[in-house]
């Protein structure tokens, strides 16, 4: 039997906001298995234990750049330490400028950006000087650049969510859709594109919710099918219930429209990072136990 750490207890509940108590149960249950008493506690407390996914957990900023025709743009996510820096004028320019850049270069990914032109050096000599001038690292973390033969919309919330739709349709269309992106948050346009990965959790949870009802073995399916079925529903662009007017699904709106969204690109600042929380009182009580 795994040793249950007070370290353990306190990585589980910021993962899933769950009681101490049920995260301490949890873990033991699952052996010390982290992924495993998520899991658990998932079908325990349903999504009262799913709240990380939502939760940013590093500084930064989403940048956004669409060329004049509208055809070509990209996406960037750069990051910073703290949320001040993130308002710096001089970061908030150097991610506007690569974004730019990652649009009108098409490098292959972020080693090729980094070598690209930029000022009197390249994007990395650029980056470095502005750590050495804020006094904070940076670091290029990822983008995504769309060319189109249709109209690229986006939509940018506060900096930290930015959303690039690939879309024929209108403009209006294209902005609604960024911006339902944005409120929603899909995690594909259909139910093909969820990783196998994320519906096999999914149905694993279910079974064990199913299981617990004593229910006969055929009913006990179709409620786990049912419960799948429910979870695509959710977490496709397509079937999500439109955010302007919810008596319909966005693919329905699409059709009203004439419209048809061939991609998205959903970037939050921070997503799935995991950002390093400092102790005072232990770093006290273990300067005070070296001293």
């Amino acid at each position: 039997m795994a040793q249950i750490t007070a370290t353990m207890v306190k990585e589980l509940r910021e993962k899933t906001d769950a009681p101490m108590m049920e995260c301490k149960k949890a873990l033991t249950e699952a052996d010390g298995d982290i992924a495993r008493a998520e899991e658990i506690l998932r079908v325990k407390l349903g999504n009262k234990a799913s709240k990380a996914a939502a939760r940013v957990t590093a500084e930064g900023l989403i940048g956004l750049y669409i060329a004049a025709d509208g055809k070509t743009g990209a996406v960037i996510e750069v990051n910073c330490e703290t949320d001040f820096v993130a308002k710096n004028d001089d970061f908030i320019a150097f991610v506007n400028d690569l974004a730019r850049l990652a649009s009108e270069k098409a490098p292959a990914d972020v080693a090729a950006l980094n070598e690209l032109p930029l000022g009197e050096g390249t994007v990395e000599s650029t980056r470095a000087a502005l750590v050495g001038k804020i006094g904070e690292n940076l670091s290029v973390r990822r983008f995504e650049r769309y060319e189109t033969a249709d109209r690229l919309a986006s939509y940018v919330h506060g900096g930290r969510i930015g959303v690039l739709v690939d879309v024929a349709g209108s403009e209006d269309v294209g902005k609604d859709v960024a911006m339902h992106v944005a409120a929603s948050k899909p995690k594909a346009l259909s139910a093909d594109g969820v990783p196998a990965d994320d519906i096999a959790r999914e149905r694993s949870v279910a079974e064990q919710k199913a299981a617990e009802s004593g229910k006969p073995a055929e009913i006990v399916a179709k409620m786990v099918e049912g419960s799948v079925q429910k979870y695509l529903k959710e977490v496709t662009l397509l079937s999500q219930p439109f955010v302007k007017n919810d008596k319909q699904s966005v693919e329905q709106m699409l059709k009203e429209k004439g419209a048809k969204v061939n991609r998205f690109a959903l970037y939050v600042v921070g997503e799935g990072i995991e950002k390093k929380v400092d102790d005072f009182a232990a770093e006290v009580a273990a300067a005070a136990g070296n001293a």
